[in-house]
Parts: structure tokens; C-alpha cells; sequence
């Protein structure tokens, strides 16, 4: 079965068989990590790049009194540090949110990608303008929308995703987050997450069973959350199933 990687770009361009086959092939050193743990920390120079293959991270930045802001959720299928080649240091931190599997590939591989597979560049580039028009949704979710629709909206940009890789089914994907890091994502307090959770179950939108997110009706909850999918460009989902790396 293709891995997530693979069904990523592939949403955003249709590969050739070759790239399929190359990137199937792709082997690096995988690191296992448990949960919060820290990939990535601001200020180091990473020398490789890091790909998700199993279990959440986030990037995240710290206030100088301790607080946290995740704006970024990574799943399986994505790179955490593409361009850090460019940097000199890092401007945010990498944490797990999960028990992670993460490749790590050597500057030589990105190289082969821009330099010499043209469809794949394209499809990193697409990924890159994806990751900055949803850094931008969700500052519109922070500062615009209400608690509970704030949530809704990134439970629906989750499904979108985790369906886009193949990890979705009837409507239900993993998303083991504490009510804290939802909390850290939307800018809400634990008590005002929990108390939207709450509001999004009564009304039938959501259910949040041990690490598992279902949604009975999708539509619905696009609906009732304002989401537009258009910001992340996908050309359609995946079949349904489990990918790995």
C-alpha cells in the first residue's frame, strides 16, 4: 500500500509512476518517540530533514512566561522541516502530540526532488503554499470565530486531511489530543474547551471516543463551522484505509 507521503502529494499533483515507485523505495533511519517529546527546538540547526510517518506533532512557540501556542498540526505524510536547509536556525519549536515514527532524510534527497522530478517539486511547492493558507485560517479562527465553531472548524480541516491520506473512516479519524492542547490550538481556556466539547456532542456534531474523533455527518458539521476547504487545495480525497510509510 502507498505510503501517506505519496497520497499527500499526490492530492495536490498527479505523479508519474516513476516518482511513485522512487518515493516508495525512499528508506531512512526512523526514530520512534513517545509523546511530548520535542522533535525540533527553537534555535537548533537541524542537519536533516524530518518526515512524519505514524502519530500527531505540532509546531509550537513558547511565551517567556511559559505559555504555549500550537499553530501547526503535523500528521502522517508530512515534512516537519523542509526548507530548514535555508535557516540558520529554527524559529519555533517541533513537539510530539502522540507516540510518533518519524524518517529522517538526508539534504541529498530534497536535492534529487527539486533538482531532478519536476512533479514532485510541484507537489512540495503546492504543499508549502498549503501549510502558509492555513496558518492564515487559522488566525481567522483565532481571532473571528466563536469558541465552539472555532473547534468544529479545525475538526473539520483535520478530517479533510486525515481523508486526503487515506486515515479517515465513515467520518471518524485519530486525533488523540488532550483538552489542554486543543486549549494551546484555539486560544481557549481547558474550561471553555470543554465546555464547546460538551455543546458539539449535545447537538450530535461530535464524538470523542479513547483517541478517535467521529463525526456523524460531515456536511453538517461543515456547515455549522463555516469550513471552506478551498485554502487547502486538495483534488480529491484518497481511498479509504490505513497508509504507512
Amino acid at each position: 500500500m502507498e505510503n501517506a507521503f505519496i497520497r499527500k502529494l499526490d492530492s495536490f499533483v498527479q505523479l508519474p509512476d516513476e516518482d511513485r515507485k522512487w518515493l516508495q523505495s525512499l528508506t531512512g533511519r526512523v526514530q520512534v518517540l513517545t509523546a511530548d517529546q520535542d522533535l525540533i527546538r527553537e534555535g537548533d540547526n537541524p542537519e536533516t530533514v524530518h518526515l512524519i510517518l505514524e502519530g500527531f506533532a505540532a509546531r509550537y512557540k513558547m511565551t517567556i512566561d511559559g505559555k504555549r501556542q500550537i499553530f501547526a498540526y503535523l500528521i502522517p505524510g508530512d515534512f516537519c522541516d523542509l526548507h530548514v536547509a535555508l535557516l540558520k536556525r529554527m524559529d519555533h519549536s517541533i513537539g510530539t502530540l502522540s507516540p510518533c515514527r518519524v524518517a529522517t532524510l538526508l539534504p541529498s534527497t530534497i536535492i534529487e526532488i527539486t533538482e531532478r522530478r519536476p512533479a514532485l517539486a510541484r507537489a512540495l511547492w503546492m504543499s508549502s503554499l498549503v501549510d502558509e493558507a492555513t496558518l492564515r485560517e487559522w488566525l481567522l479562527n483565532l481571532g473571528q470565530r466563536p469558541a465552539r465553531e472555532r473547534i468544529a472548524h479545525l475538526f473539520c480541516e483535520m478530517h479533510a486531511r486525515m481523508r486526503a491520506v487515506g486515515l479517515t473512516t465513515d467520518g471518524s479519524f485519530e486525533f488523540p489530543l488532550t483538552q489542554q492542547e486543543l486549549g494551546d490550538t484555539t486560544g481557549l481556556s481547558i474550561v471553555h474547551v470543554n465546555r464547546s466539547l460538551k455543546e458539539l456532542r449535545e447537538a450530535g456534531l461530535v464524538t470523542m471516543r479513547t483517541e478517535r474523533l467521529v463525526i456523524p455527518d460531515v456536511e453538517r458539521l461543515k456547515t455549522f463551522a463555516g469550513f471552506d476547504p478551498a485554502y487547502l487545495h486538495l483534488r480529491g480525497p484518497a481511498p479509504l484505509g490505513t497508509a504507512a510509510f
